[in-house]
């Protein structure tokens, strides 16, 4: 997750000091090799636990959070959901269209939650909107997401846009409204009705309070899910929201 301020390293001149002794050049050898090891180290441990995209990618510092037991008061408001409503697990995923990370969350671990968990009435899922400012296409997206809603077709609506991105390629793909009203129809929507409702901006004012909503639950990326409360950053393998799942039913 690329965070909302950049990370800053700040060096600051000690100042004078007594010189220290002349050290044999063996000495310094090893004292230098031994600094070298540590700072090495350092930046290792470092590259783990910290996460320099806003789209989400997977991140050991995320699997850590996901295990931490913190619990995040999230609603799931009126938004589209799969699953049993009354369901002893709720996962509440904020993402958009565009992020390549909230595809690949799709593409890997989504169906498997679906499979294992949705379709057995062990877990409900809520899909809330976070576009992110620099994918363009995100907003329209998410819009379109209301007016697919009201033909009763977000699901599909929500595959077939991820679908077609990945036909054109990988990492973050660009797309237009002219494509999305394409592929609605595709996925057998009115044509007339969708593209009414998505030039209209009905769904505006929806968008924009689940992002604010997703902003008061700490999310600052995408995809960001949150598994009974516990957040899951990222595009993390299936086995990350297994465990969790698995612990909350357990319960």
């Amino acid at each position: 997750m690329e965070n909302l301020n950049n990370n800053t390293i700040n060096t600051t001149n000690p100042g004078p000091s007594e010189p220290n002794p002349p050290q044999s050049k063996s000495f310094l050898d090893k004292y230098f090799l031994a600094i070298s090891i540590l700072v090495a180290a350092l930046l290792i441990s470092g590259s783990i636990l910290i996460s320099n995209s806003r789209d989400g990618s997977p991140s050991e510092g995320a699997k850590i959070q996901a295990g931490s037991g913190e619990r995040v008061n999230v609603s799931a408001d009126d938004d589209p959901f799969l699953g049993n409503p009354k369901a002893k697990v709720r996962i509440i995923e904020f993402s958009d269209f565009q992020c390549p990370f909230c595809r690949k969350f799709w593409e890997e671990s989504f169906a498997e939650i679906k499979k294992d968990y949705i379709d057995t009435g062990k877990v409900m899922m809520v899909f809330r909107d976070f576009p992110l400012d620099f994918h363009p296409a995100a907003t329209p997206s998410a819009q379109g997401g209301g007016c697919a809603q009201e033909q009763g077709k977000f699901w599909e609506y929500h595959d077939k846009l991820f679908i077609e991105q990945g036909k054109k390629g990988s990492g973050t793909i660009t797309y237009t409204s002219v494509e999305i009203k394409k592929w609605a129809a595709e996925i057998g929507l009115n044509g007339a009705d969708f593209d009414k409702c998505l030039e209209s901006g009905k769904y505006k004012s929806e968008v924009e309070k689940d992002a604010v909503d997703g902003a008061a639950a700490g999310v600052t990326g995408t995809p960001t899910t949150f598994i009974n409360g516990i957040k899951v950053v990222g595009a993390q393998p299936y086995s990350v929201f297994k465990q969790v799942i698995d612990a909350e039913l357990k319960k």
